[in-house]
């Protein structure tokens, strides 16, 4: 300042210099005088620091629900939990799965060590309740889920059968008496199983037709199996659906689409130039049909007409077919006329999608199949026991398959149910599968792709960062959550990983001493975060900012967190 009282530099000056600064210094400039405080906090200025520090794309404009680029850069640096508070070790092997209960207030966790535990989550996070399923002849815990009203726990684990068979089996543990209430078999054990509603879960079963052909049957099962009432049932199948080249469904959630209300956070896929949609339909004719003349005769001729140019084609030396892709070849014709089309659902636009992983050219999942469920099949009311079982039972049509080219190895749901995440190993361009037991080499690098349920359009491009080693045969399920403005996944690289929705950038790394399986967010407060790993440990990871504040002295009046910049200069990444 000159001797009135002026600056000695025009605020446009101070703005150059500002901009060579980092946005530590430029924190710390702020505090010099009050001019430097004013230029410090100009809306340029911060829109060049957030796109040089976080290395976005000039093109991706700011949060459409942000204040400010200040804010913003804030909300990205200090509201991302990434310090670890909490090291969790009573589990004593590999934990494989977290899930939160809908309020928060509780976690649940499965492991190797063949037990579901349950957690108060708490400011200090204890342990509740553990149950142990080797009793009932389980080998571990995979997985479990909360029902909607947080009265019931769905624990899915390996059951191992007569003469070492291994199975699945789900198992509804009661939250206020924490009682075994029922017990479910679930094959293949991959399948996990989830609710449907309050009080009834969908389970598999798998039923072998050929060597490499088999039919998935998904059940509804009554949550509460003591149900003595002949008018209730406690099982009902929902679906039936043939299997291809030694492929199964597995991985079952259920998707709500009363939900898809929240503002969006992704850009439209019309934004997203040269991105290929990874999504088609399979109502409507398929190009074979469209050109078949046969396509006006019966369902049973034209199937008949196909097996018979086949066979002549074999018999007369002209296909080379081995025995798989024979048989593939019969399965698909004679399905063709044994597969009931998609039910429209006009009236009720507030119905709900299952989602799996499936395939059609060999067992490890390399598609999505999405299935809508109608209010007619959300109940297991009604006499269905016996329905479908005769010779001519139909085949079920998916409605939307999604081909992501490569081993899906996690999916997640976005909290409005609107988005579906998937993590994926691509296999190489071009790769052609041959034989379905021997599917192309997998990526180490884990791409996480986007898709909208509302529009069945793949959104986004491919989030990188975290990585796989594993091959196909041996291949596991890395579990990854959503959050509000988040998006989490554990790796094999002992790490798990942070990405910002928005603007598909990676925040954070979080360490651990083996392979992470699964994250989890809290769905009442983004800024925590829990970590299962190989490692028998459960970490968990809060924000910088509820670190302050839980960190600031309490017996004085009022006292005020440590500012920001302070802990950005002391923190830096």
């Amino acid at each position: 300042m000159d001797e009135g009282g002026l600056p000695l530099l025009p605020d446009s000056l101070v703005y150059q210099i500002f901009l060579s600064l980092g946005p530590a210094d430029v924190l710390a400039a702020g505090l010099v005088c009050r001019q430097w405080q004013a230029v410090s906090r100009d809306e340029f200025l911060w829109r060049e620091q957030f796109y040089r520090y976080y290395q976005v794309a000039r093109d991706v404009p700011r949060h459409p629900a942000a204040t400010s680029w200040y804010e913003e850069f804030r909300r990205l640096y200090d509201m991302v939990p990434c310090v670890e508070v909490q090291t969790l070790k009573e589990h004593t092997d590999q934990v494989l799965h977290l899930s939160f209960s809908h309020s928060g207030y509780q976690f649940a966790s499965c492991s190797k060590d063949c037990t579901v535990k349950i957690w108060n989550n708490d400011l200090t996070i204890s342990l509740l309740h553990s149950a142990d399923m080797r009793p009932y002849n389980w080998s571990y815990t995979q997985f479990s889920q909360f029902n909607q009203d947080d009265s019931l726990l769905l624990a899915s684990g390996v059951f191992l059968g007569p003469h070492n068979s291994s199975s699945g089996e789900i198992a509804v543990i009661s939250l206020d008496s924490f009682a075994l209430l029922s017990r479910v078999r679930n094959k293949p054990y991959d399948v996990f199983g989830c609710w449907l509603t309050e009080t009834s879960l969908i389970s598999g079963n798998l039923h072998r037709i050929g060597d490499i052909t088999s039919c998935s049957v998904l059940w509804l099962n009554n949550a509460f199996q003591d149900v003595e009432s002949e008018n209730v049932n406690v099982v009902k199948r929902l679906f039936k659906i043939q299997n291809l080249n030694a492929s199964t469904i597995r991985t079952v959630m259920v998707a709500d689409c009363s939900r898809f209300d929240s503002p969006d956070l992704l850009l439209d896929a019309s934004d997203q130039a040269g991105l290929p949609c990874r999504v088609f339909d399979l109502g409507g004719d398929t190009e074979e049909e469209a050109t078949d003349p046969g396509l006006h005769t019966s369902g049973s001729d034209h199937v008949k007409k196909g097996l018979r140019r086949v066979f002549d084609s074999v018999l007369d030396g002209h296909g080379q077919l081995s025995d798989c892709a024979l048989e593939t070849k019969v399965a698909e014709l004679l399905a063709q006329g044994h597969t009931k089309p998609p039910e429209c659902n006009d009236t009720d636009t507030r119905n709900k999608y299952l989602i799996f992983t499936t395939g059609c050219l060999t067992y490890s999942p390399h598609q999505i199949g999405i299935k809508q469920i109608l209010p007619h099949q959300m109940t297991t009311a009604g006499p269905v026991l016996g329905e479908g079982r005769g010779s001519d039972a139909f085949f079920d049509a998916l409605d939307h398959v999604i081909d992501v080219h490569g081993h899906i190895i996690g999916m997640g749901l976005s909290p409005d149910n609107r988005y579906l995440y998937v993590n994926s190993r691509a296999w190489p361009p071009g790769s052609v599968v041959a034989d379905p037991m021997q599917p192309p080499p997998i990526a180490e690098e884990i791409d996480l792709l986007v898709f909208d349920l509302k529009t069945m359009r793949e959104v986004k491009r491919a989030l990188r960062a975290h990585r796989a080693y594993t091959p196909n045969d041996e291949c596991f399920f890395i579990f990854l959550d959503v959050s509000r403005d988040f998006v989490a996944s554990g790796a094999e690289d002992r790490h798990g990983y942070i990405w910002d929705r928005h603007y598909n950038i990676c925040l954070a790394k979080l360490r651990h001493e083996d392979v992470v399986n699964s994250v989890a967010f809290s769905p009442q407060e983004q800024e925590l975060l829990l970590t299962a790993s190989d490692d028998a440990t459960i970490k968990a990871w809060r924000s910088p900012r509820i670190v302050r504040v839980l960190q600031a002295p309490r017996p004085r009046p009022r006292p005020r967190p440590r500012p920001f910049f302070s802990w950005f200069a002391s923190h830096r990444r």
